[in-house]
Parts: structure tokens; sequence; C-alpha cells
């Protein structure tokens, strides 16, 4: 098992970074939070997770070891893949999941984008004994960023390759979202939201 790579980032997608370790570019699926961390050229270490599938091999990275370990976790529930257990990660931190499950929070977990509320209530069953308690002081489920979101969301463009101008112009569009959040965004969901409206301007 590749339990974490370390290299230099060769390049950046929006769900996806190529890391290069021993002159081999290795691709690794990424939350939009781990990838608003990486730099083209900047060294970087990712915990991972391999996924074997009959017609493939994927690798799955994390900036912490929680997180992975969260990832294999949530993947022991009936019903959980690789890409939906991404998906609870790229909604909720770790600490917040956990905190989700105790306190059978099933908004948390609506959120995320593939559970309804069927699917969150057997979610919540199955997890309660496998997560444990929150580690830490992590913000609540779902807490969102409440200062200087903008900044972060557009050096996590910049960092995804895109110009200045096409930062500011993704910036500048997810901001009525930003403000119909009460002004208290969480980056990882506008991301996205800025993801979309580049790729359709492309």
């Amino acid at each position: 098992m590749i339990a974490f790579l370390s290299g230099t980032v060769a390049a950046l997608a929006p769900d996806s970074a190529v890391v290069e370790v021993g002159g081999v570019g290795m691709a690794v699926q990424c939350t939009p939070d781990t990838l608003a961390a990486l730099r083209v050229g900047q060294p970087a270490k990712l915990h991972t997770s391999l996924v074997v599938r009959e017609d493939s091999l994927t690798l799955y990275g994390f900036a912490e070891d929680d997180a992975r370990q969260v990832f294999e976790l949530l993947q022991t529930a009936s019903g959980v893949g690789p890409r939906l257990a991404q998906a609870m990660l790229a909604v909720h931190t770790p600490d917040a999941l956990r905190r989700a499950v105790a306190t059978g929070d099933e908004k948390a977990l609506t959120a995320v984008p593939g559970i309804g509320k069927k699917g969150a209530q057997k979610l919540l069953l199955e997890l309660k004994d496998r997560l444990g308690a929150p580690l830490g002081t992590a913000p609540a489920v779902g807490a969102p960023v409440t200062q200087g979101w903008r900044d972060q969301l557009h050096a996590a463009l910049i960092g995804l390759g895109y110009a200045t101008r096409e930062a500011d112009e993704a910036v500048a569009a997810v901001a009525p979202q930003a403000e119909a959040a009460g002004g208290t965004p969480q980056v990882g969901q506008l991301l996205k939201a800025a993801l979309q409206t580049l790729n359709r301007a492309r």
C-alpha cells in the first residue's frame, strides 16, 4: 500500500494533482481544500489511500493523515464508495463529520451531494461507533470561514494555475453565493462553484 507521497507538484486540476516522485508522475484525487494548499513546482506531502478496482488503481490524497483514516472508515459503511467518501470530506472536516455522527446531525450529512435524508439516517446508524469522538477544537459541523474568504479563494485559484484576471472574475461571480450564506461562506464550496464558472467560460 502507498501510505504517502512526497515530491514536487507537477500539475494541478480541479479534482486532482500530479506529484512527481523519483521521476514518476503520480496522479492523486484530492478534495478542494487539499488542492488549495498545493502549488505547481513546490514540494508537497500527501497522505494517500489506494483504491483497487478490477479495471483501475486510484490514489486519493489528503493533507492530513487523519483525513485519510476517516476516508477509509467512511467506506466501511454500506453504499459509501471512495467518491462519496471524498465528497463528504470536501464538505466537512474529519472532526466535523465525527461531530455530525456523534450528535445525529442529518442536515450536515445531507449537505453532501449524493446523500439524501434516508441515506443520512443510515450512515448515522452505521458510523456511530466507527468514527469516534472529535479529536480537537475543530469548527462546528459545516462551520464556515468567517474572514478572508475572498483572499483564500483567490489564492486557491492561482494555485490551480488560473490567471489573476480569471481568479478575480471567478471570485466576483461567486460573491452573491457568499452573501446569500450571510457573509460566512465555506471556502471549499465556493471553490467548487468558482471552478464551474471558469469551466463554463473556457
